[in-house]
């Protein structure tokens, strides 16, 4: 009974550290992506939705949309893709709220695509690989928040596209070191979330 027990017992201790390695090495990967600000030439600019209301993009979006037309001005792609879905009910989606806002700052709309399917950053990245590729498209820049880089990059690879970040560096999720550990640990979570779906499917 008693080696049963510290059976037991090492196994559950086993299991607790390797979690706790996992996490503590996927908020390291979370926070070196964050760091980075990959501006290569692409095809696209691909610009993850965020809230939107009327229309206007909230808080979250719109330096979003900002660091994507600074980009567009810098030459590094000559598209901008505006993504993210809508509520029931809402005449705007998250990108059309983007194409509205990037035409009134100047940008021609035939330089903004607009995709906006997806609910999540998931359904988002998939349904904008899919429009890429039949556009001939397979590179393109991702402007997020820092904390949401690793996430939303690997996304858009597994959906078929060579995908680099260069995120924005204003906005509420730059707001100091709280806002760092926060949206580190929620990213940390929905990472893993998003690596155990990719092994048990």
């Amino acid at each position: 009974m008693r080696f049963l027990f510290r059976l037991v017992r090492n196994v559950v201790v086993l299991v607790l550290t390797l979690v706790i390695l996992l996490a503590a090495v996927t908020a390291g990967r979370v926070v070196l992506a964050a760091q980075q600000d990959d501006r290569r030439a692409s095809d696209v600019i691909v610009v993850l939705g965020a809230a939107q209301f009327n229309g206007r993009p909230g808080p979250y979006l719109e330096p979003r949309l900002q660091h994507a037309k600074d980009l567009y001005d810098q030459g590094i792609a000559p598209v901008i893709v505006t993504t993210g879905g809508s509520l029931p009910g809402d005449p705007f989606s998250e990108a059309s709220a983007g194409e509205k806002w990037l035409e009134a700052q100047g940008v021609p709309e035939r330089s903004v695509l607009v995709i906006p399917q997806g609910s999540d950053t998931l359904s988002s990245m998939l349904a904008t690989g899919e429009a890429m590729r039949q556009q001939g498209w397979d590179s393109a820049v991702v402007v997020t928040d820092p904390w949401h880089s690793l996430r939303s990059t690997e996304m858009l690879d597994y959906a078929g596209i060579d995908a680099v970040a260069s995120p924005t560096r204003t906005g509420p999720s730059n707001d100091g070191v709280w806002a760092a550990v926060k949206y580190t640990a929620r990213e940390t979570g929905a990472y893993l979330n998003w690596y155990w779906q990719r092994v048990t499917t």
